[in-house]
């Protein structure tokens, strides 16, 4: 039989860490950070209410699932074109080669042990943290937002796609080229069945009847694509993740059509989401973290800081590339913005400790270099943007970025 008390105590703290946060409205947090220092407080390493079962395991993992699916519901296709895809797309190149280079200074000086996967961990923005504060700027339509927004997008692709490609599947990097591959091919045959379904009026009558009874046939659409891609993806033996981002994006391209789509469906999801399974997901992340292990020793603890300037220097630096599109100031803006991560970091370093690449503890330093940039660069880049002059319509506070958990 499964047991329901350390799920119980894991929802309340979902539920505590946004209420208690929206009660402090001028605190700009957001709720993930204070979901993982709960879930560190109610682990093992702190207080020992809960321990890791298979029920919170299997709905953490539904959560992680959720989390890459919506990632890949946040890249806006129509914008990533000209000089708004470009720019991003060689500063994701400059922070990859940067990254190797980090990685490879980060082994000599003994403080990691796999530097490929710690490249890669390096490289990935967290959009959800950074929409928001974007949203709240005025500046989601504007060149800047747009360059920001793209650049998260091919961060997190690209940053996906690299950790399936090395450290998934069993066959080496030709082989598992062959297997995204065919996952790709996959994704667009559902592509092209669901856009050719769409054009027959019999299924979209029937979407639109059902839509809004206790059938939720949309909602119901998007989880056989979700845990379709999820199984596909492991039975191909790669990562879970790169199904679900992927099936995301599928879904974007299929989800365009106003006249055919519910305006109200997006909402049901990223209410299922980051409602239910992602808070899950993000206080096992806490409970799982392994405090011990990165005090145990000063030299683990001192790696915390190293490895925020590392997040800085190769997220940050190839910001300058936009030189050429924004001004100065929103150039440091977009450095910080994109210097933002953290769900990719729980992923990778997971994937990491399981594998037996990663420590504990320099998945535990990682996972906190990540808080921190969480909690800084955003603020920072906000001060900057309010330093300057705020653009005409700018968006009052509505709020969100405490509710935000990606």
């Amino acid at each position: 039989m499964p047991e329901f008390g350390g799920l119980l105590i894991v929802v309340t703290v979902a539920f505590a860490a946004p209420f208690l946060l929206g009660l402090l409205p001028r605190v700009r947090l957001p709720a993930v950070v204070l979901e993982i220092v709960a879930g560190i407080l109610i682990g093992p390493a702190a207080l020992g209410l809960v321990d890791l079962d298979p029920t919170i395991e299997v709905v953490a993992v539904l959560g992680l699932a959720f989390l890459l699916f919506l990632a890949g519901l946040e890249i806006e296709f129509d914008k990533l074109r000209g000089q708004t895809l470009r720019l991003p797309a060689v500063g994701f190149a400059l922070s990859f080669g940067l990254a190797v280079g980090v990685a490879l200074l980060l082994k000599a000086g003994g403080l990691i042990e796999t530097p490929l996967l710690v490249a890669i961990t390096l490289c990935a923005t967290s959009l959800g943290v950074i929409i928001p504060v974007l949203k709240d700027a005025g500046e989601t339509s504007s060149a800047f937002g747009q360059l920001v927004v793209a650049a998260g997008s091919i961060a997190d692709f690209g940053a996906i796609i690299l950790l399936s490609l090395f450290f998934s599947g069993e066959g080496g990097v030709g082989s598992t080229l062959l297997l995204i591959g065919a996952l790709l091919v996959l994704a667009v045959a559902v592509f092209v069945g669901a856009k050719g379904a769409e054009r027959s009026k019999a299924v979209r009558a029937d979407l639109i009847r059902l839509q809004d009874t206790t059938a939720q046939i949309r909602v119901r659409a998007a989880m056989v694509l979700l845990i379709g891609s999820a199984a596909l993806a492991e039975r191909l033996g790669l990562e879970i993740i790169l199904g679900t981002f992927i099936a995301g994006a599928v879904l974007t391209l299929v989800d365009r059509d106003e006249m055919v789509t519910h305006p109200e469906f997006r909402q049901k999801l990223e209410a299922i989401g980051f409602g239910v399974f992602i808070p899950v997901f993000f206080v096992t992340t806490g409970v799982r973290f392994d405090l011990d292990a990165l005090l145990a020793d000063a030299s683990n603890l001192a790696m915390v800081p190293v490895f925020l300037v590392a997040i800085m220097v190769v997220r940050g630096l190839p910001a300058l590339v936009y030189r050429r599109a924004i001004d100065a100031r929103r150039t440091v803006v977009a450095a910080l913005l994109q210097a933002t991560t953290l769900p990719f970091i729980v992923t990778a370093t997971t994937i990491g400790v399981e594998l037996e690449l990663v420590s504990p503890a320099e998945s535990a330093a990682l996972v906190a270099a990540g808080l921190f940039s969480v909690l800084l660069f955003p603020l920072a880049g906000v001060l900057l943007l309010r330093g300057g002059e705020r653009p005409s319509g700018s968006a009052e506070d509505d709020g969100e970025a405490p509710m935000m958990a990606m």
